[in-house]
């Protein structure tokens, strides 16, 4: 297989964990016999500095003429006080609307070696396997607003077919894990919500496996807190998942190894993982870049349809977290830490242990 993917490093760490997962790239395509070519742009503050502009022309034409997009991180202080219109996560709104970008997947698995490090209780957290499905391109986010001294407006719309889309992309990924599809609104106020309520409910005759629940966004905060384990797939409106994906991020230990995809109706999708830039550590070598290898084993699997080769991945990097290796921005205490570049090595060195492995068992 022959694919090209842009690489948007963007700010911060963005750069250093971008690379590892380029190497990790680089690593399953010798494995297996794929070319990637890789075509670098930019994104947020570092394209403010460059161009004036969070997302510059020249990185929309890469990405057109890609496969898939990988990217690193955007903002950071540098640019807090810049006015609107050059702030570096309009960056990344705009890619999302431009490449109609509509459905983000943030998966949230519980890793053994870092049930300690979560806020709750190792029993509450140890079988977490959830999947949250949030509306990425309508919504709150992208409604019209208005502002003057003394007054804000916000508007918050959904259009059907909006909502049957997302809704529909939920369902068939419920079928493809447990069949239980958890649906979250506020249908008890919102006339969105309860438009979001009726479309799911007309939409699940289409998929009689999947079990279907509706659930209201204030309980599901408390429920993913109390009992996470019990969902399986979520899908919600843009907001009330931007802030549910934050708060199951840090579940199962730390917010520094969940990656993301942002996907349209093809097969096209930019791939993040979901911490931030984290500039306080930017440039040390501290970074762990498991969310962006992550990341990238979803591209793999989704854009590119290399389910073998994603769960290599996946495979090395849990590997090389049980063998408790970390780097030094979450090394537990009493362990030593290994810089960003080492620990990427570490996980290249599992797929190709992994893959001498498979080929000795196949004589």
């Amino acid at each position: 297989m022959e694919k090209k993917i842009t690489v948007l490093p963007g700010d911060g760490i963005g750069p250093e964990v971008v690379t590892a997962a380029v190497e990790v790239l680089q690593a399953i395509a010798k494995k297996y016999n794929h070319i990637f070519h890789f075509a670098y742009g930019a994104i947020g503050g570092t394209a403010i500095d460059q161009f004036s502009d969070p997302l510059p022309q020249q990185t929309i034409d890469l990405g057109e003429e890609s496969d898939a997009i990988l990217l690193g991180a955007v903002g950071g202080p540098k640019w807090d006080n810049n006015p609107s219109e050059l702030r570096p996560e309009l960056g990344l709104l705009r890619i999302r609307k431009h490449f109609d970008l509509f459905s983000n997947l943030r998966p949230v698995q519980a890793i053994p070696s870092m049930l300690k490090s979560s806020p709750l209780k190792e029993d509450i957290v140890k079988n977490v396997d959830l999947l949250i499905v949030r509306e990425l391109t309508g919504g709150l986010y992208f409604g019209e607003r208005h502002r003057t001294h003394d007054e804000a407006l916000d508007s918050l719309t959904y259009t059907r077919p909006e909502i049957e889309r997302i809704v529909d992309n939920a369902f068939k990924l419920a079928r493809l894990r447990r069949k239980k599809l958890t649906s979250v609104d506020k249908a008890n106020v919102l006339d969105t919500s309860r438009l979001w309520r009726e479309i799911v409910e007309e939409k699940k005759a289409s998929y009689p496996d999947v079990e279907v629940e509706h659930s209201l966004v204030d309980s599901t905060a408390m429920k993913l807190i109390t009992d996470p384990s019990s969902y399986d797939v979520i899908v919600t409106e843009n907001m009330f998942g931007d802030i549910l994906s934050d708060e199951a991020s840090v579940i199962t230990g730390s917010l520094g190894v969940l990656p993301s995809a942002s996907m349209r109706g093809d097969h096209f999708g930019l791939y993040e993982p979901v911490h931030g830039s984290a500039p306080e550590i930017a440039g040390k070598g501290i970074a762990n870049p498991a969310a962006t290898i992550l990341s990238a084993a979803m591209l793999l699997n989704y854009s590119f349809e290399l389910a073998e080769e994603a769960k290599a991945i996946e495979k090395a990097v849990a590997a090389v977290f049980e063998k408790g290796y970390f780097t030094g921005d979450m090394a537990p205490k009493g362990t030593t830490a290994l810089s960003t570049n080492d620990w990427t090595e570490k996980v290249i060195a599992e797929i190709d242990a992994s893959f001498v492995r498979e080929e000795s068992n196949s004589y």
